[in-house]
C-alpha cells in the first residue's frame, strides 16, 4: 500500500530550486543505496492509527521521523547529534525527502515518536516488512536461521546490597523533606556507617534493618497527605528488600537502572546489563528478529518465539544454527517437529557419556562396552530429589570375566551398571552426526553471528545502554538491528544492477546488435 494515502501534511512539498544540489550526491552513497533498495513508504501506513490528520498542529511524517532515526543508529549518534548532521549534510537531507532549505524538526519530537509513538513492537513489524521486501527482490537465497545472545553492559554500575540500601534511604528522606517541608523526630535520619563494619554479613544485617524501619515511619509519617514522590520510593523500597535475591547480591544492583542484572560471560567473566537474543539469516546475515532480557537470562529461553516471527517474514527455514547453549531438547524437538536440519554441538552439561567407553545402537535399543558386552535390561528410576534417569545393566556373566572388571564396576561388582539421562541414547545420535565432515563444514556458517556481534558493538554502539530500563534497551537493541539490516541490504542490492546489466547485454548480444546511448 502506498503510503501518500496517509501523508499527514497538509500539501506535500514541491522540490525548490536549491535541490539541484543533490545532484552532487554520489550515486553509490549508502543512504542512495539503501533507499533504491527498500520502501519505506509502508511506516506511514503502519503508524496511521497514532496521528490524528485533520486536527491539531499537522505532524511530522512517520516515515521521515523513521528515517531520522534510522540514521541516528546508522552512524551511531545522539538525538541533537543526527540534527546537526542533517542540517549539514546534503546526503541526510535527501534521503529525508526535504528541500536543502527545509527545517527539521526539535531533537525533543524525535525522543518523543521514539518514545511514545514508535513502541519497540512497532518496530518488530518494521524489520519483518524489510525483510520482507528482500523475499520478494529475490535478494534471500539461504535457508539457515541463526540465533545467538550478545552481552550489553548497563548505562550505570553495579552496587553491593549496602550501597543500594543507602541510596535508597537518601531518596526517602530527600523526598520527604521536600514535600513535607519537614522531618519529623520520629524519623531517623542517621544513615549508618556500612563502610565502618569489617564483617559484610553484619554490615548487610544493619543496613537492612535501619532501611526497613524508615520504609514503615516514612508511610505513618506521609499517612493522608500528598506525598506521591516519597511514596514511589517507598514502594521501590518495599520491593527491593523484599526480594530475596537482593542481599545474596543476585537481583536488583542500582537504583537507577532497577531492570539489569548480573550476568556470566564464562565462570570468572561477569557483566552487569542485558542480554540481547537475536535470529539471524546465516547467509544473507540479515537480522529477521530481537529480543532483550536482562543479564541473568538463559540462552534460548525465547527461541520458539524468535523462529516464528523468523518464519513470518515468508523465509522457507531448512538449517538451525546455534552454540552449544541451545543444544536444548525444547530446541530440538521444535525444530524436528519442523523438519529443520539442527546445525548445534552437543553440550557437554546436558549429554554426559564416555562414548570412548560405551556406544548405543538405535535399531536393537542397547548399549555396547568398549569390549562388546551389551546391554540386556534398562530400568527407569528416580532419584530422592525427583531427578527421573535410566539404569542401564550389562550381562552379569561377560561383566564377571570381562579384562577391565576392576576398573569399570570395582571388586564389590557384579555386573556394570550405567546411569544415563533420559535422552541420552537421543543425544548420542547427534553426537555421531556432529562428527562428520558434512556437519563441521556446514556449522562454519555459525561464525557469521561473530562477525554480526562485532559489528552491532564496535560501529554501532550497542556495547553499552543508551539510556535506563529494558524497553529502552529493547528500543536500542532493535533500532540498532534495522539500521544494520539496511547497510547490509545496500551491499546486497547494489550486485544486481551489473547481472542485470550483462543479461540484457548477451540478449543483444544473440540478436546481433546492442543499443547505443543516444
Amino acid at each position: 500500500m502506498n503510503g501518500v494515502d496517509f501523508m499527514l501534511r497538509q500539501e506535500p512539498k514541491q522540490p525548490s530550486f536549491y535541490a539541484t544540489l543533490y545532484d552532487k550526491i554520489p550515486d553509490g552513497h549508502l543512504l542512495k543505496r539503501i533507499d533504491k533498495a527498500v520502501d519505506f513508504s509502508f511506516i506511514n501506513h503502519l503508524l496511521k492509527d497514532s496521528y490524528c490528520k485533520h486536527f491539531g498542529r499537522p505532524a511530522k511524517e512517520p516515515e521521515m521521523m523513521a528515517k531520522l532515526l534510522v540514521m541516528q543508529y546508522l552512524y551511531n549518534l545522539s538525538d541533537v547529534r543526527v540534527m546537526e548532521e542533517a542540517r549539514l549534510n546534503l546526503a541526510y537531507m535527501w534521503f529525508l525527502g526535504l528541500n536543502p532549505e527545509d527545517n527539521l524538526p526539535d531533537p525533543s519530537l524525535l525522543t518523543k515518536f521514539r518514545t511514545q509513538r514508535l513502541e519497540h513492537v512497532m518496530v518488530d513489524d518494521i524489520i519483518k516488512e524489510v525483510i520482507r521486501q528482500c523475499v520478494d527482490k529475490g535478494m534471500i537465497k539461504g535457508t539457515g536461521i541463526s540465533v545467538d545472545c550478545t552481552h550489553i553492559a548497563a548505562n550505570t554500575t553495579k552496587k553491593v546490597p549496602e550501597r543500594v540500601m543507602k541510596h535508597l534511604a537518601k531518596g526517602i528522606i530527600r523526598n520527604l523533606q521536600e514535600e513535607l517541608g519537614e522531618i519529623s523526630a520520629n524519623i531517623n535520619t542517621n544513615i549508618p556507617d556500612y563502610k565502618g563494619i569489617k564483617d559484610h554479613r553484619q554490615a548487610k544485617s544493619v543496613m537492612q534493618e535501619y532501611t526497613m524501619a524508615l520504609i514503615e515511619a516514612s508511610e505513618k509519617e506521609i499517612h493522608g497527605k500528598p506525598a506521591p514522590k516519597t511514596q514511589r520510593m517507598i514502594e521501590l523500597g518495599r520491593q527491593v528488600l523484599g526480594d530475596p535475591r537482593f542481599i545474596a547480591q543476585k537481583g536488583i544492583r542500582s537504583l537507577v537502572d532497577t531492570d539489569a542484572r548480573v550476568g556470566y560471560k564464562s565462570k570468572e567473566d561477569s557483566f552487569f546489563g542485558y542480554k540481547a537474543e537475536y535470529a539471524m539469516l546465516a547467509e544473507e546475515r540479515l537480522i529477521t528478529a530481537v529480543e532483550v532480557h536482562d543479564g541473568a537470562y538463559v540462552d534460548g529461553d525465547g527461541y520458539n518465539e524468535l523462529y516464528d516471527r523468523t518464519k513470518e517474514c515468508g523465509i522457507e527455514l531448512k538449517e538451525a544454527y546455534g552454540d552449544k547453549a541451545y543444544f536444548r531438547k525444547p530446541i530440538l524437538d521444535k525444530l524436528q517437529e519442523e523438519t529443520v536440519e539442527a546445525i548445534i554441538p552437543v553440550s557437554e552439561t546436558v549429554y554426559r557419556l564416555d562414548e570412548s567407553r560405551f556406544s548405543y545402537n538405535k535399531d536393537s535399543d542397547q548399549w555396547f562396552c568398549s569390549l562388546g558386552n551389551k546391554s540386556i535390561e534398562k530400568q527407569y528410576k528416580q532419584s530422592k530429589s525427583g531427578k527421573r534417569h535410566i539404569s542401564i545393566k550389562f550381562d552379569t556373566t561377560l561383566c564377571r570375566d570381562c579384562p577391565q572388571r576392576e576398573s569399570c564396576i570395582g571388586k564389590s561388582g557384579k555386573r556394570k551398571i550405567l546411569h544415563i539421562g533420559l535422552n541420552t541414547a537421543e543425544f548420542y545420535e547427534y553426537s555421531q552426526k556432529q562428527k562428520t565432515p558434512e556437519f563441521l563444514e556446514k556449522y562454519k556458517l555459525r561464525a557469521a553471528h561473530e562477525w554480526k556481534n562485532g559489528e552491532l558493538k564496535r560501529f554501532h554502539g550497542l556495547y553499552r545502554a543508551r539510556g535506563y530500563g529494558l524497553e529502552a534497551m529493547s528500543m536500542q537493541a532493535k533500532l540498532t538491528a534495522l539500521a544494520v539490516n539496511l547497510k547490509r541490504i545496500a551491499g546486497l542490492y547494489t550486485p544486481l544492477l551489473p547481472i542485470f546489466v550483462a543479461a540484457i547485454q548477451r540478449q543483444f548480444t544473440c540478436r546481433g546488435s546492442w543499443p547505443v546511448a543516444a
